[in-house]
C-alpha cells in the first residue's frame, strides 16, 4: 500500500484517523458485521415461497456431515454466492433471484449455519473452500463458475478459485476482506484499528450462554443471541453451541490462518477476470484526505484488483451490506462476468 496514499501526514491526523478515519473499516468489521447475521437471517422473505426458510438441497461431504446448496436458474456459467461471517444462504436473498433469470446460481449455508451440519476446528479458508467444493461435486453442479464473495466470504471465494482454478471464469469481491486485514490497518492507523476483539467477546457471551443449559429461555442475553424476531429455524440455530463456536474458529482464523492460506495463492489466479466492488459515500468517487479509513479500505481493493490481470475496482455509494443496499450493483457485475464467459 502506497504510503502517500493512506497514511496521515502528521501525528495528529493520525489520532484522529484511528477514530473518524478508521469508521468505515473498524465499524463494518466489529459493529455491523456482527449483527449482519440477524439482519440477514431476519424475514424479509418469510413465508410459504421464502426458498431458504427450508433446506434446498442436503449433500453428503466425504466424511458424512451435510451441506445445504440452494440453487435457481439455469444455464452456465454457475454462479457460486459465498456469504461474509456470520450469514448463510439468505444473504443473497435480494441477489439470486435476479441471477437466477439469466443463469444457474448457487448459494449455500456453510458449515454450522443454516441447514448445514457443523465442521470440525479449525474454521479456516482452506476447510471451508474444501467443504464448498466437495458439496457442488456431491450435487453434481459443474463447471465453470462465477465465485461471488461478500467480506470474510472474499477470502473463502479466492481459496475455492484455487482450488477449481480450471473451472473459474470470473470473480465478484463484494466490499471483501482482504488478507491480513486487521495487521494492516494497524500499520497505519496504530493498534487496534479494525479489531476483531467486539465479535469476539459476543461471540464468546452467546457461546457460554448457549452451552450452560441453567440460561433461563427467555433471559435477556439469550435473546440478544437469538432474538425473537428470528424465523423458528434461525433462531433454534442460533441457540445452539456450536453456532457461536463455528463463528469463534472463522474468527480466529481469518486474519491468521486463512490470510496466510490465500497468501500462498500467489498469483495463481490472476487470469480469471475480476471485479472489485468497494463500499462507500459515492458511486465512481476516490476517498478524500478527509477520510483516511476510507482511502485506505479504497486503496487495500485497489491493490486486490491489481493481482488480476483484468481486474477492476469500483466505488459503490453502499453500506458494507452492499447485497441488501444495491443488489443491482452487486447483480449486474455478477452479469456483466457472467456475459463476458460466455462469448469467451
Amino acid at each position: 500500500m502506497s504510503s502517500s496514499e493512506t497514511r496521515p501526514t502528521s501525528p495528529e491526523p493520525r489520532r484522529r484517523a484511528v477514530y473518524a478515519g478508521v469508521t468505515l473499516v473498524a465499524l463494518v468489521l466489529v459493529l455491523v458485521a456482527g449483527l449482519a447475521a440477524f439482519r440477514i437471517f431476519g424475514l424479509s422473505m418469510a413465508g410459504e415461497d421464502d426458498p431458504y426458510s427450508r433446506p434446498g438441497s442436503l449433500v453428503r461431504l466425504p466424511d458424512g456431515r451435510r451441506l445445504n446448496l440452494a440453487c435457481m436458474g439455469h444455464g452456465a456459467p454457475t454462479v457460486v454466492l459465498e456469504s461474509g461471517y456470520g450469514a448463510n444462504a439468505r444473504a443473497w436473498a435480494h441477489v439470486q433471484p435476479i441471477v437466477a433469470r439469466t443463469t444457474r446460481v448457487c448459494s449455500y449455508d456453510r458449515a454450522g449455519y443454516g441447514f448445514s451440519d457443523p465442521g470440525p476446528p479449525p474454521r479456516d479458508g482452506a476447510a471451508i473452500a474444501r467443504d464448498l467444493d466437495f458439496g457442488l461435486k456431491a450435487a453434481g453442479v459443474s463447471g465453470p463458475y462465477v465465485v461471488v464473495g461478500h467480506s470474510a466470504g472474499g477470502l473463502y471465494a479466492r481459496l475455492f478459485a484455487a482450488r477449481r482454478i480450471k473451472d473459474v471464469v470470473g470473480l465478484v469481491f463484494v466490499d471483501s476482506s482482504v488478507e491480513h486485514q486487521t495487521q494492516r490497518m494497524e500499520a497505519i492507523f496504530g493498534a487496534g484499528a479494525g479489531s476483531l476483539e467486539g465479535q469476539q467477546r459476543r461471540a464468546l457471551r452467546c457461546l457460554s450462554l448457549t452451552a450452560d443449559r441453567s440460561t433461563p429461555a427467555g433471559s435477556a442475553g439469550l435473546l440478544e443471541c437469538a432474538p425473537a424476531k428470528l424465523d423458528a429455524h434461525s433462531r433454534k440455530v442460533a441457540l445452539r453451541p456450536d453456532y457461536w463456536r463455528t463463528q469463534l474458529s472463522e474468527l480466529d482464523n481469518l486474519f491468521t490462518t486463512t490470510s496466510d492460506e490465500v497468501d500462498r495463492v500467489g498469483n495463481l489466479l490472476q487470469d480469471i477476470p475480476a471485479i472489485v466492488l468497494t463500499a462507500g459515500k459515492a458511486d465512481g468517487v476516490p476517498a478524500t484526505r478527509d477520510d483516511p479509513g476510507a482511502m485506505a479500505w479504497q486503496a487495500m481493493h485497489r491493490q486486490l484488483a491489481q493481482r488480476f490481470l483484468h481486474g477492476e475496482a469500483r466505488n459503490v455509494k453502499s453500506s458494507h451490506l452492499m447485497m441488501n443496499d444495491r443488489p443491482e450493483v452487486v447483480t449486474a457485475a455478477i452479469l456483466e462476468l457472467v456475459t463476458t464467459a460466455r462469448k469467451r
